[in-house]
């Protein structure tokens, strides 16, 4: 059974990109390895991130997640059995939140900086979506 798993935390470390190409690399070898896909969004101190794959290897990514000394304040957002994969041509596909274009953030927020701990996990999931529509995810490996 697949499901998909959408979290927000906060980076330890204010200058996070170490820390973000740190848990990109894990991610992408971990995942590729254990059916795991989805997409990493970063940007001033806020990780977003959606992780598809089996319930089991979700749910166990998801326990590692919660005591990586790299997050803090680490909230589910979402979860839900999927018949799809939404990122499945990313083991771990990256998104710099605040390269994002004002005009997207609108759409999905009150305002111009998307906060995902003030929308709903399915606003949050909207905006990833679209920021796969328009190509602004990178990282195919």
């Amino acid at each position: 059974m697949l499901v998909r798993l959408l979290y927000v935390s906060r980076a330890v470390d204010p200058d996070a990109s170490s820390a973000t190409q740190s848990i990109l690399a894990a991610a992408r070898q971990h995942n590729l390895n254990n059916g795991i896909t989805g997409i990493l969004c970063y940007g001033g101190g806020i990780y977003v991130q959606a992780i598809e794959g089996g319930r089991k290897a979700v749910n166990h990514l998801y326990n590692h997640i919660l005591k990586d000394p790299r997050h803090t304040d680490v909230e589910l957002l979402h979860y839900e059995e999927i018949t799809e994969r939404r990122f499945g041509g990313w083991t771990m596909g990256q998104v710099n939140l605040s390269k994002l274009n004002t005009s997207i953030v609108l759409k999905y927020s009150e305002r111009p900086e998307f906060d995902p701990y003030s929308v709903s996990g399915r606003v949050s999931l909207a905006l990833l979506e679209e920021l796969m529509a328009t190509a602004s995810i990178i990282g195919r490996a």
